[in-house]
C-alpha cells in the first residue's frame, strides 16, 4: 500500500493532544511493539526485520519489546544480534512457564509510552502498519484499532486446505466497531491506560480465547475499538498446522475455553447438546461433497464437544496450549 494515496486529511481534524499521549516532555507519542514468542527463532527474525522499516511519518516514535515464552531463551540469540543491528530499541525478557496469557502480560509489564502495539512472531506487518493503525485510533478517537491478518504460505498447501478457509479471517471495513467475539491481539493498536490498574490483563486461566476474554471484559468496562482495513499484518501457516490432528486439537482447545466465558449458560450449552449429533448426522454428506467441509464440519463438532466436556468436568486438552 502506498501512503501517498492514503487519505491524508484525516489528520487535518484539530485533536486533544493529551488524548493522543501527547505531553509538554513527550511531544510525539511513544509505541511499544509487543511480541510474544515461542521457539520460532527464523519467524521472530523476519519479523524484527519487517518492524524495522516501519513508515510514521514523524508521527509517533516506536520500540519493541520480545516475551520470550521459553525457558530454554531460544529467542535471545535472534534479539541480542539484531539488537546491534536495529535502529530500534528492543528489549528482552522471558516467561518461563508456558502459558500465551503470561507471555502477553509480561510483555506489557516491559513496555513504555501511550500505546501498545500487538503482534506475533509468526506474522509480520506491511511497512505502512503502525501508521494506519495509528492513524485510524486518532481520526475515529478511540481506545484502540485492530488490523487485518492474512493468511501467508511459504509451502503449498493440500487443495482441501486452502478451499476450506481455515484460519482465514473476516476483513471488517475501517471504523466497524469490534465485537468481542471477533476481537484477537495478532494486529492491534491499544492505549496504554488501559492497562496501568490492570496488573494481569489477560488471564491464564484462558489457554485459548484469552483475547476474546480481554476485549469483552474492557467492552463492558466502556472502552470502545474499531476495526482497520489497511492496517496489514500476514500470518505465516507452517505445514504442522494444516495437519488436521493439529486443527482438531485446537478447535477442542477453543471450546474448552469457550466453556470458561460468561455467555456460556445453559441455553449456549443446550444448543451444543444438539448441535453434536446433528452434525455428526451430516458427517458423512459432508465427506461425499468434498473434504473442505468435512474438515469443516468437524471443527464444530470438536468445538462444541471441548465445550461439554469442559462443563462436564473433564478437560480434553492437557497441554498449556496447543502448538505447532
Amino acid at each position: 500500500m502506498n501512503y501517498t494515496e492514503m487519505d491524508k486529511s484525516r489528520m487535518a481534524v484539530p485533536l486533544d493532544l493529551a488524548w493522543l499521549g501527547h505531553t509538554s516532555s513527550n511531544p510525539i507519542p511513544h509505541i511499544s511493539v509487543c511480541i510474544c514468542s515461542y521457539r520460532r527463532p527464523k519467524l521472530l527474525k523476519r519479523l524484527l526485520l519487517k518492524l524495522n522499516n516501519q513508515v510514521t511519518e514523524g508521527l509517533f516514535t516506536y520500540s519493541i519489546v520480545v516475551a520470550d515464552n521459553d525457558f530454554a531463551r531460544s529467542g535471545e540469540a535472534v534479539v541480542v544480534k539484531l539488537s546491534s543491528l536495529s535502529r530500534l530499541p528492543i528489549r528482552y525478557c522471558v516467561e518461563p512457564r508456558r502459558n500465551i496469557a503470561l507471555a502477553r502480560n509480561k510483555a506489557i509489564e516491559h513496555a513504555e509510552g501511550a500505546y501498545i502495539a500487538l503482534i506475533d512472531d509468526d506474522e509480520f506487518p506491511e511497512p505502512t502498519w503502525l501508521l494506519a493503525l495509528y492513524q485510524n485510533l486518532c481520526k475515529y478517537r478511540v481506545d484502540g484499532v485492530l488490523g487485518v491478518v492474512k493468511r501467508h504460505f511459504e509451502e503449498v498447501p493440500p487443495a482441501w486446505f486452502r478451499k476450506s478457509g481455515i484460519y482465514s479471517r473476516k476483513v471488517n471495513p475501517t471504523g466497524t466497531a469490534v465485537r468481542w467475539k471477533e476481537s484477537r491481539t495478532g494486529n492491534a493498536l491499544l492505549k496504554r491506560g488501559m492497562f496501568v490498574c490492570d496488573p494481569a490483563p489477560f488471564r491464564p486461566e484462558y489457554r485459548a480465547g484469552e483475547d476474546q476474554d480481554f476485549f469483552r471484559r474492557k467492552i463492558e468496562a466502556g472502552y470502545r475499538f474499531i476495526w482497520s482495513a489497511d492496517a496489514v499484518v500476514c500470518e505465516t501457516v507452517t505445514p504442522a498446522r494444516w495437519k488436521r490432528s493439529y486443527i482438531l486439537r485446537k478447535a477442542l482447545l477453543q471450546g474448552a475455553t469457550a466453556a470458561l466465558q460468561p455467555n456460556c449458560t445453559w441455553p449456549n450449552v443446550l444448543k451444543s447438546l444438539v448441535a453434536v449429533p446433528l452434525y455428526l448426522a451430516v458427517l458423512p454428506i459432508s465427506l461425499l461433497m468434498g473434504h473442505q467441509y468435512f474438515m469443516r464440519l468437524m471443527i464444530k463438532i470438536c468445538d462444541h464437544s471441548g465445550k461439554l466436556l469442559m462443563r462436564a468436568g473433564f478437560n480434553p486438552i492437557k497441554e498449556e496450549y496447543v502448538s505447532d
